[in-house]
């Protein structure tokens, strides 16, 4: 494994990444989560339809209500011409990404190398977490083995890893990711962490 290894798992996450949640960001929350299950779902199948949607409703509000996670508050703001870089910038990754890992199957002979990596996010809110994984694992070539709620650290595996320098690629391509998420919908103090040392960041936390 590489990448930098952050403080202990017994830290406690910092007091600006646990938000106080009324009643009525509660049922704004649940909302939201209840969207992303359903957009999950529709992932799966593979298939936009009337039929998947109300169905992918059911199953998000039954996940919601038998297994109640842990309170997600969005406390951000939706940035459209972000959120348009965001949509534009994946489906090109995609599809770049498919076409390699096509060509690394397809190359007689070839072994790739792979490799796991931790990579600490700048941002680590559950909702931030959650939205760069997701967005980290649906591009060939990386898949996230594990995430670290604590101390906000995402382990990837990379695909096709042929020297030090695929690796701080892989690494700069997981936080450019997580730039391109909190500027879409982050708060304005989140997208001001995004610029920020570590060490200036744990100060501010």
């Amino acid at each position: 494994m590489t990448g930098d290894e952050p403080p202990g798992r017994g830290d406690a996450p910092p007091a600006a990444d646990r938000p106080t949640v009324g009643r009525g960001g509660r049922w704004r929350d649940q909302a939201v989560a209840l969207g992303w299950l359903v957009v999950a779902w529709l992932l799966l199948w593979g298939d936009v339809s009337w039929g998947n949607l109300l169905t992918g409703v059911v199953v998000g509000a039954a996940v919601l209500f038998f297994f109640p996670l842990p309170p997600v508050t969005f406390g951000g703001r939706l940035r459209p011409g972000p959120l348009l870089v965001l949509a534009g910038t994946f489906a090109a990754e995609l599809v770049s990404a498919s076409v390699h890992v096509a060509a690394v199957a397809l190359r007689p002979g070839y072994r790739p190398r792979g490799a796991i990596i931790a990579v600490p996010l700048r941002v680590r809110t559950d909702l931030n977490l959650a939205l760069t994984a997701e967005v980290i694992s649906l591009v060939p070539g990386t898949l996230i083995l594990d995430i670290d709620r604590v101390r906000g650290v995402l382990y990837v595996h990379v695909l096709d890893v042929r020297g030090p320098e695929d690796l701080a690629g892989s690494r700069d391509r997981v936080l450019t990711v997580e730039r391109r998420i909190v500027r879409a919908v982050g708060s304005p103090t989140e997208v001001r962490q995004l610029d920020l040392e570590p060490a200036d960041r744990r100060n501010h936390t």
